[in-house]
């Protein structure tokens, strides 16, 4: 008990919190805290609709497995795949129970529209490492269902987005073996962040009064 391998390994879903905000992050992985808010609940209930374990659903040549345990040697990450889509195809690989070989595309469910930033693609991308190792495969591209748009968007999983994702990893457990909550620059994106009340990005911005004083008595 507790000295399992999966004991060191890091949530996979923290990678968009991560790459939002080192801090947010580190409030909840690191101090388990948490807020609710409209975002968070309406992605709930979203994820809630894909995620519905062990089911396999066959369609032609396609088969779909819903809320897909996955984990990562090299990442020390694990986590759950919204969708993974198994499709047909002479270059794959066989599947338990499945006849033929099949290639695997991780489908990831959003609540929104497509962002600017990277923290949906690098999840995704974090998946797709997660199933190359696990399937012994090699996965070129996945997909993010934007339920505001009510479509998917096809991603590519490059090289770039790969070394971005390994180096995002290693320094989520550095923090993480150091318990260390960093501090960050505050913006508009404070505004939006379910944890705004815990994390007072206001204070953030002031100097402390032992900072303060330090300063004056070396004047």
């Amino acid at each position: 008990m507790g000295n399992s391998v999966e004991d060191n390994y890091l949530m996979l879903s923290g990678l968009q919190h991560f790459q939002f905000c080192r801090r947010q992050w580190a409030l909840i992985h690191i101090e388990q805290q948490w807020e609710e808010n409209v975002r968070t609940i309406e992605g709930q209930l979203l994820h809630e609709i894909a995620d519905q374990p062990f089911i396999r659903e066959k369609r032609g040549e396609r088969l779909i497995v819903r809320a897909l345990p996955v984990q990562s040697s090299t990442l020390k990450l694990s986590g759950i795949c919204d969708v993974v889509e198994f499709v047909k195809d002479n270059e794959g690989v066989e599947i338990a129970g499945m006849n033929g070989a099949y290639k695997a595309y991780p489908v990831e469910y959003k609540r929104g529209k497509p962002k600017k930033g990277d923290e949906d693609v690098l999840q995704l991308v974090a998946q797709a490492i997660c199933l190359e190792e696990m399937l012994l495969c090699s996965v070129d591209k996945g997909y993010i269902f934007y339920n505001e748009i009510k479509r998917r968007v096809e991603i590519k999983i490059t090289e770039h987005l790969r070394s971005k994702v390994v180096q995002m990893a290693a320094e989520m457990h550095h923090y993480f073996r150091k318990k260390h909550t960093p501090k960050v620059k505050t913006g508009p994106h404070c505004k939006s962040c379910s944890l705004q009340n815990i994390c007072l990005p206001n204070l953030m911005t002031k100097r402390s009064v032992e900072s303060y004083l330090e300063r004056k008595l070396k004047e």
